[in-house]
């Protein structure tokens, strides 16, 4: 089970290397990473077993945040009016994404950094994906709104990006051209 002491924090080298690409079919310890990041992100957004561990809640978990160099992450989003999200995407892609751009209006936060970061991380509104699951099936989604904004924030982990990285230092609220913004309830 990983914990919030597991989880890397800002200034660690992991969080600034790209990860490396995962071999199927997996071993034995990349399936049980893959199935920890999920119970974590799972996990921490049940309110009783976020008090018993002290998690903090989060949507999304990539391996580089627990220190291991893998394109895996796992997502968990559940939305009203949308369908649950819940996935591991193992060797993940963007394949296409729309022209217009969107952001969270109240910002981005992550499990690795411990700080209020203010201002507004320009994603793509929509995007297709593609990923491999823990059998190596690729699938491919169509994502938009948080599910979309997620993804993106996941992908840069292994790229070895911070979601701080795209907010304009200058003007952290810039109006961003061609962008709709995102309201989370």
């Amino acid at each position: 089970m990983i914990l919030m002491e597991h989880i890397v924090r800002e200034g660690h080298a992991a969080l600034r290397k790209r990860a490396e690409e995962v071999p199927f079919p997996l071993s034995k310890a990349d399936h049980q990473l893959s199935e920890d990041l999920l119970n974590y992100v799972i996990n921490s957004q049940n309110d009783d077993i976020c008090e018993q561990y002290g998690l903090r809640p989060g949507i999304g978990l990539a391996a580089p945040q627990v220190d291991a160099s893998k394109r895996i992450f796992a997502l968990h989003i559940t939305e009203e009016d949308r369908e649950p999200l819940s996935i591991i995407a193992i060797n993940p892609k963007i394949v296409s994404h729309s022209v217009e751009k969107t952001y969270l209006t109240a910002g981005e936060g992550c499990l690795s950094v411990d700080r209020e970061v203010e201002g507004y991380v320009p994603r793509y509104a929509r995007i297709t994906i593609k990923a491999f699951d823990l059998e190596g099936k690729e699938f491919k989604k169509r994502l938009k709104g948080l599910a979309a904004i997620a993804f993106q924030h996941e992908l840069d982990h292994l790229n070895g990006v911070m979601f701080y990285d795209h907010i304009d230092k200058d003007s952290p609220f810039k109006e961003i051209p061609n962008a709709i913004p995102f309201e989370r309830e």
